[in-house]
């Protein structure tokens, strides 16, 4: 906890100190492996000794006790040192274990019993009648593995595997709901996206948490189906922000816009394939060059998107994702590869960031920051789909990160301005998506009726 921030993950996280407490049994072992080899030479010496045992007591004999006794101690410490490094393994393993079943029956719906998370909740619902992240979560996880159950008993089994193994709940429940949802299949299919750049402007930039979330508002203001990709000069290396926006209501749903609600489909069901593609190639069109740093940053849908980069292998052939920042997203289920860092902001009242089912991992390479601070629908303004979700919130919240000095916040945001440097004048380009129409349904042939006798021959 940092005031009004709860943290997990990062160097400051549990799994980070378990990955230390094995370095730590590592270099025991290794030096048991060292002293084990001196006891084989500390013997070897006694053996050495053996033939002057005859000799006067206080030369042969005594010189033979000093180095028994010393090869004793040495083997005294060796295997002191193997016992720790084993009990250090043990708890490593009897912890994991305990927090894959925890996490198991939490996911299972046991953790809606718990006073406390009940507790949370009422509370929540006087700020705005919503579940908040926490009773989402819970919910989500086994509602996809019963509609699962429902619609395909034998890949049940097949997604409660891949939930234990990597909990992606809604992910493996998407395309196969999406598979038998009749005439929403052909709209919720994944569809190429085209490219147009619209527009290149110099903007004041400012590489911040905040500063970033705030590009994101600036380009969803600039029309439907926009992203940016922004241009940094860091002391003479270049450095690119692509800037996703959120989910774009309000139109059809799986028309042009691929920002619509289906993208969310795309994104958690199909891993952003087709945005992925437009994205690289807005890079390509912005000028960066091929193994550029890259920081992608998206609000609500927008954070899937920009994490399904950080985990596509074609992407990363490409370019150098560096850090990835996201609001109010969920992406629970979405692993970037190891040398990308993530930092993830949720709302503990806003339900969009646990409605993959399944919280964040506690990774050394991903931190995430759940926001407690109370916030409430502003008088005139649209409760939308909660007072949780505002953009706003998390803007005020990144800024309580960016002067946190919580170890995990502090090793994760000097990441980021060791990518984008101090900020000043930096070159943004803006580009608008659009998706292809879908599949015109294909209608099978109706076969004529076989021809029916007439009255007259009935007659016969």
């Amino acid at each position: 906890m940092d005031g009004g921030m709860e943290i997990r993950g990062g160097v400051g996280g549990i799994s980070f100190q378990l990955e230390e407490l094995m370095g730590g049994a590592e270099k025991l072992d290794a030096a048991a492996g060292e002293l084990a080899a001196v006891e084989v030479e500390v013997r070897r010496i006694w053996e050495d000794l053996c033939p002057y045992q005859d000799e006067a007591r206080t030369t042969g004999t005594a010189a033979l006790i000093g180095v028994g006794e010393a090869q004793w101690s040495v083997q005294a410490v060796r295997a002191e040192l193997e016992r720790i490094s084993n009990q250090v393994r043990a708890s490593k393993r009897d912890y994991e274990t305990a927090e894959a079943w925890a996490g198991f029956a939490r996911g299972m719906g046991a953790g809606l019993t718990s006073t406390e998370t009940l507790g949370r909740q009422a509370g929540d619902l006087g700020l705005g009648f919503v579940p908040n992240r926490e009773v989402t979560e819970l919910v989500a996880g086994p509602l996809a593995m019963a509609a699962l159950l429902a619609v395909s008993p034998e890949r049940f089994w097949v997604a409660l595997a891949a939930d234990l193994a990597a909990g992606r709940h809604i992910a493996a429940a998407v395309p196969l709901l999406a598979g038998v949802s009749g005439r929403s299949n052909r709209i919720l299919q994944p569809r190429s996206v085209t490219l147009e750049k619209k527009e290149t402007l110099p903007i004041e930039f400012d590489g911040s948490p905040a500063a970033l979330l705030a590009r994101a508002q600036t380009i969803d203001e600039r029309g439907e189906g926009y992203i940016e990709v922004v241009e940094v000069d860091n002391g003479g290396q270049k450095a690119y922000v692509v800037v996703i926006p959120g989910t774009q209501a309000g139109g059809e749903i799986g028309g042009v816009n691929p920002f619509d609600e289906a993208g969310i489909v795309e994104g958690l069901g199909h891993s952003s394939a087709e945005i992925n593609a437009a994205v690289l190639r807005a890079l390509q069109d912005a000028g960066a060059e091929r193994g550029a740093p890259i920081v992608a940053v998206g609000y609500s849908q927008g954070g899937i998107h920009a994490m399904n980069l950080a985990a596509d292998g074609g992407f990363l052939n490409q370019y150098d994702m560096e850090y990835v920042l996201t609001a109010g997203s969920p992406v629970g289920g979405i692993v970037p590869e190891a040398g990308v860092t993530a930092l993830h902001l949720e709302h503990r009242q806003d339900w969009v960031p646990g409605a993959d089912g399944t919280p964040n991992p506690d990774a050394r390479n991903r931190v995430t920051v759940t926001l407690n601070s109370p916030v409430t629908t502003p008088e005139g303004g649209e409760f939308g789909i909660g007072p949780g979700h505002r953009l706003s919130s998390y803007q005020a919240g990144a800024r309580q990160v960016a002067v946190s000095e919580d170890p995990s916040l502090m090793a994760s945001t000097a990441v980021l301005s060791g990518v984008l440097g101090a900020g000043g004048t930096a070159t943004a380009t803006r580009f608008a998506l659009t998706r292809s129409n879908p599949p015109e349904p294909v209608t099978k042939p109706t076969p004529d009726p076989p021809p029916r006798p007439s009255e007259i021959g009935r007659a016969r």
